[in-house]
């Protein structure tokens, strides 16, 4: 395991704090917990980072020791959102991810959760927010001794809003470049 003083330093520690293969996160969440640790669990895509997820990240890592989160690969991504998602190359937002503080480690994630992470980092909690589970899937994790705790929405804002107003101030702007074109000709 690594020197927690490496992870849980002042700085950023990025080779410290992100673990690409689940596998040795497993073994590090096992040494976690025998230390009594609570070891929570997010996930996410965490694509043009706002506050709403800062303030989700802090909440999560207030219902434990130790935060882990795993973010949506590329390739997820756009299977889910269309081709021109995300925004932000995964590379990025891991690394921008390991420089807040409630973060602890970070990894990758590229299949559903509930059959792939879950089963192998084996949190204390899971930490997920209203639209990530149906009832019956929260059931389904809390029956593998994992709290599920559901957050509310923690901003106005988010990802998909930012783009759709990026995207219109850009063709407002298109257009009156066009008409001012045409006024020319």
């Amino acid at each position: 395991m690594a020197n927690l003083s490496d992870v849980f330093g002042p700085g950023a520690n990025f080779d410290k704090k992100f673990i690409k293969k689940h596998e040795k996160l497993g073994e590090i969440t096992d040494a976690l917990k025998k230390l009594n640790l609570k070891v929570v669990l997010v996930l996410g895509t965490y694509d043009l980072l706002h506050i709403g997820h800062a303030r989700y990240i802090e909440k999560a890592k207030q219902q434990g020791d130790v935060l882990i989160v795993a973010v949506d690969s590329d390739k997820w991504v756009q299977s889910r959102k269309g081709p021109r998602r995300p925004i932000v190359p995964e590379q990025e937002r891991i690394e921008t991810l390991a420089h807040l503080r409630h973060v602890d480690y970070v990894t990758i994630a590229d299949e559903y959760y509930q059959d792939g992470l879950i089963n192998v980092f084996k949190p204390d909690i899971l930490v997920a927010t209203e639209r990530s589970y149906s009832p019956k899937q929260i059931k389904e994790i809390e029956k593998h001794g994992i709290k599920v705790v559901v957050l509310p929405s923690q901003a106005e804002t988010s990802t998909s809003a930012k783009i759709r107003l990026m995207t219109l101030d850009f063709v407002e702007k298109a257009k009156k470049t066009l008409e001012a074109l045409a006024e020319l000709e």
